[in-house]
This record gives structure tokens, sequence and C-alpha cells, in this order.
């Protein structure tokens, strides 16, 4: 068994704006409340292979999240297979909007080991991991849609 959370939210920026947010994954650790800490285990930091381990705290359960990009289409797409204690992959999607906006899309299926709960974990989790990552985009958004305010007040002050 396994639980699937997807969550979406409309970003007031262009697909290359949202982009450039998402494809700098060190910097996930600003957005994501529950990554502490990123580090990379190869030497690419962008693109289809890259690896990395996220520490990852929710409440009082700390885990270590191997990672590897398993999809990485500039302003469309970035997928995740999770290889640490929990199993899984993720989706992050971007499509264009009338207006210059974005819709973002946070696609994950995970699988809980046996002694976080199995399935049952998996079902007291769901909730908890819903809300943290309602946060998790509401932060993202904040951060694209304010780096956009600020980049245009540099080009109207002609800076």
């Amino acid at each position: 068994m396994s639980i699937g959370i997807s969550i979406s939210v409309r970003i007031n920026a262009s697909i290359s704006e949202t982009w450039a947010a998402l494809e700098n994954i060190e910097s996930h650790v600003q957005w994501m409340k529950d990554a502490e800490s990123i580090h990379f285990t190869t030497a690419e930091r962008t693109g289809t292979g890259t690896e990395f381990v996220c520490v990852t705290k929710v409440g009082p359960i700390r885990l270590t999240d191997a990672m590897s990009i398993t999809e990485w289409t500039p302003g469309e797409a970035m997928g995740v297979h999770h290889r640490g204690v929990v199993k899984g992959s993720g989706r992050f999607t971007l499509r264009a909007l009338a207006g210059d906006e974005t819709h973002f899309s946070w696609d994950e299926q995970l699988t809980f080991p046996w002694w976080l709960g199995g399935p049952l974990g998996e079902r007291v989790a769901h909730p908890i991991l819903e809300r943290l990552w309602r946060g998790n985009v509401a932060r993202l958004k904040a951060m694209i849609e304010n780096q956009r305010k600020q980049d245009s007040k540099i080009r109207d002050s002609g800076g």
C-alpha cells in the first residue's frame, strides 16, 4: 500500500520565474519546512541522474531521504525517486496560465516501512503531510512572487 498526496497552486509569476526557483534543488530547504538540509552525492546539481540526500524532519521523526532526479524538463516537470527509508516518487509540474501565471502541482506517492507503521502509518501521516506540504507550497508561492516584486522594483528604478 502507499499514500498519494497532490497539491497545486496558482503562482503569480511566469513559468521561467517559477522554474528558476525549482531548479535550484539545494534552495528547497528555504520553502520546505520539513527539509532540514540537502547534500548532493553526485557532481551534478541539476538534471536527470542528480542524486542527493535530504535530512527530513516531521514532528519527532527525523529521516535521511536518499533521492535521485528521474525527470528534468525545464519549465515543465521535475521528477524524483525516493530511495531512503520512505520509498516512492514525487513530481513537480508547471503549466502556463493566462496573465503570465503558473499552475504548480506537487504529486507524491510514498510507501512507509513496517517500523513507521506501514499502511497504518501512511493513513495517519497522510493528513499531516498534506497540511505540511500545503504550507510548503504557500511558502514557495510567496518566495517566487516576492522575488518577482523585487525584480520589478529594480527594473523600474533602472537598476
